[in-house]
């Protein structure tokens, strides 16, 4: 399946560069300074926006993110009106953009249609933290339909065969949770992320990104050395809740993307 995100990685291995994915909540502190964001992110060394739809019971997101997810309730954010923010990003940039969200969010919206609406907008790639592969039957064919790859999460307590299903049903990137947690928690098991992503790439051609966890450059630099991309979210969403008074607030949150695609670099 072919597109944005597959380009993107394959560029990035050309030049011998790991991805940095950018986690934004779409709509915090509104659409207008995400859609400026996403830009901005790009222009600051981004290579992938992560866009969270915002939902009142977001079960694998810690404070941070779910704080970010009522701002941006409160902001009037619908997931139809991400889609047409997304199109409207569309004129100005072809960074691949993926969706994280729940599945009420899709079953409300109706899986055939959301897919549709996704691909016709823009959309590169679902992650659904709270589909597994073995229950997203529901949501794979209208998503194969569309061309929208569906990118599963993985534990790191998953059995070798958990590992293998995971591998083989998604598609863009497997997406490796560094720790047992919600998003927002420390990186301390940098050992146990080499064993597993080792044990990955036996059962899996998908580039493998590493996201919870990551919180500065250092852990950035450390994780890119073993992953083909890292997965930046909560300490993202801190800085654009620090300084939303901030007239600067953008540049604030592009100078630490910056700092983050700095870190990465090759050797």
């Amino acid at each position: 399946m072919s597109g944005r995100l597959e380009t993107k990685f394959k560029q990035l291995r050309d030049k011998g560069e790991k991805a940095l994915i950018a986690y934004l909540m779409a709509g915090d502190p509104g659409l207008a300074e995400t859609e400026q964001l996403v830009v901005a992110l790009e222009q600051a060394g981004a290579d992938i926006i992560e866009l969270g739809v915002p939902f009142s019971d977001p079960i694998a997101d810690g404070p941070v993110i779910q704080q970010a997810a009522e701002r941006a309730l409160k902001s009037g954010t619908s997931l139809r009106k991400i889609l047409d923010s997304v199109k409207s990003l569309r004129q100005r940039t072809e960074i691949p953009i993926v969706l994280m969200l729940y599945y009420n969010s899709i079953h409300a919206m109706g899986c055939e249609e959301f897919c549709r609406a996704a691909k016709a907008a823009g959309v590169d790639g679902l992650i659904v933290p709270d589909m597994p592969p073995d229950e997203a039957e529901p949501l794979k064919k209208p998503a194969d339909a569309a061309g929208l790859p569906l990118i599963f999460l993985l534990a790191p307590t998953s059995t070798p065969s958990r590992r293998k299903l995971v591998a083989e049903e998604s598609h863009g990137f497997v997406y490796y949770v560094s720790l047992t947690g919600i998003t927002g928690s420390k990186l301390n098991n940098v050992g146990d992320i080499h064993d597993n992503i080792k044990k990955l790439r036996k059962v899996s051609a998908s580039p493998v990104a590493v996201g919870f966890g990551v919180a500065t450059p250092e852990d950035a630099a450390q994780v890119s050395k073993m992953a083909d991309g890292v997965i930046v979210g909560s300490a993202i969403v801190k800085r654009i809740a620090s300084h939303q008074q901030d007239p600067a607030m953008i540049s604030h949150v592009a100078e630490f993307v910056r700092s983050l695609k700095a870190a990465m670099a090759p050797a």
